[in-house]
């Protein structure tokens, strides 16, 4: 009886509660199949996708798609292959503002930094190479960014710092190959051992003492075989 007195009671709100949730759950599945339906779409236009312009049209149709993150990576690819350094970070970093728990953030910062190395801004890409190990410490990209550091502060003359860097590489990410990389370019850095001292040479003899000029002539002049004896005193009577 109760049960029945609090049904006509709240059945209209219980109705419209139920029906707020079915509504809802098709939405979810709609929404859900939507999204679907733009990432198959997305995954397929980025598989014909061969130029610039197509990864942009990916990046346009689909900009919150996982396609679009690759598309942003493979338009700034192309546009370093071009020498276009600087539009390539342009890109990276769109991509970046766009998508930042994205887990390819790590790797277009990579890209970034490499970018700025080779427009020669060795600081700005020594810096961005810190700030990538110190942000992704656990990611797979942090090896790479400290073995790039490692180097730009070898090319610097700051082989300490190098030589650190290299000794973190090697305990932190033993099962790497970049930890034998790392290994065999602190090799090169440590300095070579002293040579030992050389025997000192043995002393000169003391010159032997010049002749008198006249006893070196009289050594010297070859005796005359013609020359005549001297004439002998005659006797006296």
């Amino acid at each position: 009886m109760d049960t029945q007195l609090l049904w006509e009671r709240y059945k209209t709100p219980i109705i419209a509660l139920l029906a707020v949730v079915l509504v809802g759950a098709l939405l979810f599945g709609g929404f859900r199949l939507y999204a679907a339906h733009r990432e198959n779409s997305a995954a397929q236009l980025l598989a014909a996708a061969r130029s610039p312009e197509q990864y942009q049209e990916v990046v346009a149709k689909y900009p919150r798609s996982g396609a679009a993150a690759s598309a942003y990576l493979l338009l700034a690819a192309e546009q370093r292959k071009q020498q276009q350094f600087a539009e390539a970070n342009a890109t990276l970093q769109e991509l970046i503002d766009r998508n930042p728990r994205h887990h390819l953030v790590a790797t277009a910062q990579m890209a970034m930094a490499a970018n700025l190395e080779s427009l020669t801004r060795t600081d700005e890409a020594l810096e961005s190479y810190r700030k990538i190990a110190a942000d992704h410490p656990r990611s797979y990209t942090a090896p790479f960014a400290m073995l790039a550091q490692m180097s730009l502060q070898k090319a610097k003359g700051q082989t300490d710092e190098a030589r650190r860097l290299a000794e973190t590489i090697i305990t932190q990410f033993r099962d790497s190959p970049l930890a034998q990389e790392a290994a065999r370019q602190l090799k090169l850095m440590r300095p070579a051992a002293a040579a030992p001292a050389a025997a000192p040479a043995p002393a000169e003899a003391a010159p032997a003492p010049a002749e008198p000029a006249g006893a070196a002539q009289d050594a010297e002049a070859p005796a005359d075989p013609e020359a005549s004896p001297a004439p002998t005193a005659a006797a006296t009577p």
